[in-house]
C-alpha cells in the first residue's frame, strides 16, 4: 500500500468497550501510541497495542467470492451485487420480508450499523440484530425499563473521581478491559476506594486489587447462577439493619419515596427470605456477604459494575434488576461516583444498540411498535416500517431453514459466537442464501453463497460509541487492498440496487447527519464538534456538551420513577446430575477477542495463549485422576471439546471454566442456547458438564486452531 502521507492518524482501538485512542501510521499501518487521548491518555493494553498485525494479514479476503458446485470463486463486484439483490429479491417474492434475517456487528462502526437496519427495515422486516444479544441483552432491558436508559449511568471519569465503593459482579475488567480496570478503578482503590468483587472465578482483576498495605478488596467467589441470592441477602441485610437504626443512612428514604415505585414488592418479595439458606446456596459465609452489604451501603457514593457473568443466563433480566434494586434503595444513583454500568465488550457494541441494529427498537431505542416513535422516523425515512419487533439474532438462527430462507451477515460469525454452535452451524447448513461481509474466511463465511471483502477498522472512517456513552470518531489511513471495499460503500450499493432512493450517501458523515435526525440522543452531535475527544449521550441539542451522568434530575421511565420490583431465585436451566457433574462456566482472556477472527492472527497475541484449557479444582482433579498439562475431554449434552487442563483454585469445586476464543476448541460447542423469556440472551454462563479423561491427545493438525471471526 502506497500513500503521500505519513502522518499518523488518530482513531480509536477496534477491540473492548473502553474506546481507547491510537494511532496508526499509512503507509505500514504500524501501531503508534496517542499520548493525549482522551480516555486512555497514551496507556495501552497488549491487545490494543498489537491492534495493527493483522490489518495486513496474507488471509484477508481481498475480492468477492461467489460458490458454485460447493467451491468459491472469484467474481467482480457488479456480478456479487446483481446476485445479492437477484436473491433477496426472490426471498422476498417467495416468503414475504421476514424471509431474510439481517445481523449487525458491534465491530462495525455507526453509520454502517444505522444502514443496515435501514436497508433491513426497508426490505420490510424487523429481523434486524447484533451480537449484543448474546452479551448484554437482559443488562439493556433491565436499565431502559427501570431507569430509562440501556447503558452505563455514569462516566469511568466521575466514576474514578467520587466513588468509595466499587461492586463488581459479574465482570473481569482486569481481563477485559485492562486500561479502565488500571487507569480508573485500581487508581481509586490506591487513594482510597474498596472493591467488593463478585465472582466465580478468581482472575485478574481479583490480582489487580491485591494492592500491598491495603485491605480495600473482597472477593465474593460464589457458586455459578446464584447473583440473585447473594444480593438478595445484601438487600435484607440493609433492610434490617435500617429497621434497628432507622438514622444510620443504611437506606435513602427519601429518594425511596420521591424517585421510585415498588419498594413494597421489595420488602414483601423478601419477608420470607431466610439469609442463612441463601449464603450457603451461594458457597459464600454470610458474614463476608453481611460486611460487603455494610460497606455498599454506608459509603458516601457506591458504583455497581455489572458484566456478562450477571447478564448470560436465564434470569439474566432479574440479575440486573436486583442490581438496580440495590442501588435505587440507597440512592446511588443520579449523582458522580455512584450508578449501575455495565461495562461494554466490544469497541461499537453500545453503538449498534443506539442506532437501532435490534429486532424492537429503531435508533434512539425508540420502539417499533410505538406508533408516534415509528412516524417520527417513517417522516425522515421516506417509508413504512413494520410495526411488530423480528425475531433476534438467535431466535433467527433458530428459524434457519424454517421460516427463515435468507441471511445478510455484515462483521459476525454465528457458528462460533452462539451457544449450542454444532445446531447452529446445522441449521446455516439449510439457509436457501447466505451473504456474508468480512474481512476474513470465517466458519460462519465458508456457508456462505457469497463473500463480500470488507475493510478493517484501520482503514475507514466513522463513529464508534464506547462503553460509557462517549461517542468517538474514528478515521481510516488509506486502504490495504485496493479491491476490497468499506462496509458503508457496500450497504450504500445494495440499497440503491435493491430500492433505488434512500442509500445515496457521500460518505460516513453524510450518513451521520441522517442519524441525527432520528436518534433524538444524537441530535446535538456533529463531526466537528466530536473533534478529537467526543461526546457522551445524550446530546439533543446542538452546542450540548452532553452528560457524563444520567439522571441528576429523574428518571426517563414512562412513568419517571425508579422501578424497584424484587426477584427470587431462579436456578439455571440445568444443573448438574449424575450423568453430567459439574457446572461450566465460561469468559475471556485479555490476549483474545470473542472468537478470534482478529485476535489469534496477531501473533503477539497468539503467543500468549495458542490454544485453549479448562480450569479445575485441585479437589475435582484429584476425583478425576488429572494432573495439571493433561489433555482432557469436556462433555455436554449438545457436544464436546478437548482442552489442556490447568488445576487451581482459581474456579471453586464442583465448577469447570473455559473460553470461546478457540476454533477447534471452542466452549460454544457445549454451551446451551435457552433463553431469557424477556431479553432473549442465551444462558452462556452454566451449563451442566462431565469431564471424560485417558484421551489421546489430538495430533498436532487437528489442533491448529484457525482463526475464527469475532
Amino acid at each position: 500500500m502506497s500513500t503521500e502521507n505519513n502522518e499518523p492518524i488518530k482513531t480509536i482501538c477496534p477491540y473492548c468497550g473502553v474506546g481507547c485512542g491510537i494511532k496508526v501510521r499509512p503507509g505500514d499501518m504500524r501501531f503508534m501510541p496517542w499520548a493525549d487521548a482522551p480516555v486512555n491518555e497514551g496507556s495501552i493494553c497488549i491487545k490494543g497495542g498489537a491492534a495493527t498485525e493483522v490489518v495486513e494479514h496474507e488471509d484477508r479476503l481481498t475480492d468477492p467470492l461467489i460458490k458454485e458446485d460447493g467451491e468459491f470463486r472469484e467474481a467482480s463486484w457488479d456480478e456479487a451485487y446483481s446476485y445479492i439483490v437477484e436473491e433477496m429479491e426472490r426471498i422476498h417474492d417467495d416468503y414475504g420480508p421476514d424471509g431474510m434475517g439481517f445481523f449487525s456487528s458491534s465491530k462495525t462502526m455507526n453509520e454502517e450499523n444505522y444502514l443496515l437496519q435501514k436497508l433491513a427495515r426497508r426490505y420490510g422486516t424487523n429481523q434486524i440484530d447484533n451480537c449484543t444479544r448474546m452479551c448484554h441483552a437482559s443488562t439493556v432491558w433491565a436499565l431502559r425499563t427501570s431507569l430509562g436508559a440501556g447503558a452505563m449511568t455514569n462516566s469511568m471519569a466521575d466514576l474514578e473521581e467520587k466513588a468509595d465503593v466499587f461492586w463488581i459482579q459479574g465482570a473481569n475488567p482486569g481481563e477485559q478491559h485492562p486500561i479502565a480496570n488500571s487507569q480508573y478503578f485500581r487508581q481509586a482503590v490506591l487513594e482510597g476506594a474498596t472493591v467488593i468483587q463478585v465472582d466465580p472465578h478468581a482472575n485478574k482483576t481479583t490480582r489487580s486489587f491485591d494492592i500491598e498495605g491495603t485491605e480495600r478488596h473482597m472477593h465474593l467467589q460464589n457458586e455459578p447462577g446464584t447473583d440473585i441470592p447473594l444480593l438478595n441477602v445484601v438487600i435484607k441485610t440493609i433492610l434490617e439493619k435500617h429497621e434497628e437504626n432507622p438514622d444510620e443512612g443504611w437506606i435513602d428514604e427519601a429518594f425511596i419515596e420521591e424517585r421510585t415505585q415498588g419498594f413494597d414488592h421489595l420488602k414483601e418479595t423478601l419477608s420470607d427470605f431466610v439469609k442463612a439458606e441463601a449464603a450457603e446456596q451461594c458457597g459464600v459465609p454470610l458474614e463476608d456477604i453481611e460486611r460487603a452489604a455494610e460497606k455498599y451501603a454506608m459509603a458516601n457514593n457506591s458504583a455497581i459494575f455489572t458484566g456478562m457473568g450477571m447478564s448470560q443466563h436465564t434470569c439474566g433480566v432479574d440479575n440486573v434488576q436486583n442490581e438496580i434494586n440495590l442501588a435505587l434503595i440507597t440512592g446511588n444513583l443520579g449523582r458522580p461516583g455512584t450508578g449501575v454500568n455495565p461495562l461494554r465488550g466490544q469497541n461499537n457494541v453500545q453503538g449498534a444498540c443506539d442506532v437501532g441494529a435490534m429486532p424492537n427498537v429503531l435508533p434512539g431505542y425508540q420502539l417499533v411498535d410505538d406508533d408516534e416513535a415509528r412516524e417520527s422516523v417513517e417522516d425522515v425515512w421516506g417509508f413504512e416500517i413494520p410495526p411488530e419487533p423480528g425475531l433476534t439474532n438467535v431466535e433467527i438462527s433458530h428459524a434457519a431453514g424454517d421460516t427463515v430462507h435468507g441471511l445478510y451477515i455484515m462483521g459476525e460469525n454465528p457458528v462460533m459466537s452462539e451457544p449450542d454452535g454444532n445446531r447452529v452451524e446445522e441449521r446455516i447448513k439449510d439457509l436457501e442464501f447466505l451473504c456474508v461481509q468480512d474481512i476474513f474466511m470465517t466458519e460462519t463465511a465458508k456457508y456462505a453463497d457469497v463473500i463480500l471483502p470488507a475493510t478493517t477498522w484501520a482503514e475507514r472512517g466513522g463513529t464508534v460509541t464506547n462503553t460509557d456513552r462517549r461517542v468517538q470518531r474514528m478515521r481510516g489511513a488509506g486502504k490495504v487492498h485496493e479491491t476490497t471495499k468499506h462496509d458503508l460503500d457496500i450497504l450504500c450499493e445494495v440499497g440503491t440496487r435493491l430500492f433505488g432512493e434512500g442509500f445515496d450517501f457521500d460518505g460516513p458523515e453524510d450518513v451521520f447527519e441522517e442519524l441525527r435526525q432520528v436518534c433524538p440522543d444524537y441530535h446535538g452531535m456533529t463531526y466537528d464538534a466530536l473533534g478529537e475527544t467526543g461526546i457522551h449521550w445524550p446530546c439533543k441539542e446542538p452546542g450540548d456538551e452532553g452528560d457524563s451522568f444520567l439522571y441528576e434530575d429523574g428518571f426517563t421511565t414512562d412513568s419517571g420513577y425508579g422501578q424497584i420490583e424484587g426477584v427470587r431465585h431462579q436456578s439455571p436451566a440445568e444443573v448438574p446430575d449424575e450423568e453430567y457433574p459439574l457446572i461450566l462456566t465460561t469468559g475471556r482472556l485479555e490476549e483474545h477477542y470473542n472468537t478470534g477472527t482478529m485476535s489469534r492472527r496477531s501473533p503477539t497475541l497468539k503467543r500468549q495463549h495458542p490454544e485453549n484449557f479448562v480450569d479445575i479444582h485441585p479437589n475435582d482433579a484429584d476425583r478425576y485422576g488429572i494432573e495439571d498439562g493433561d489433555t482432557v475431554k469436556l462433555r455436554s449434552r449438545r457436544g464436546e471439546i478437548e482442552v489442556k487442563v490447568q488445576v487451581t483454585e482459581a474456579i471453586k469445586e464442583g465448577s469447570i471454566w473455559t473460553t470461546p476464543h478457540f476454533a477447534a476448541a471452542s466452549a460454544n460447542r457445549l454451551t446451551n442456547d435457552v433463553l431469557d423469556e424477556r431479553a432473549k440472551i442465551p444462558e452462556y454462563k452454566a451449563a451442566a458438564a462431565e469431564i471424560e479423561v485417558d484421551i489421546d491427545p489430538a495430533d498436532e493438525a487437528s489442533t491448529d486452531d484457525t482463526p475464527a471471526d469475532d
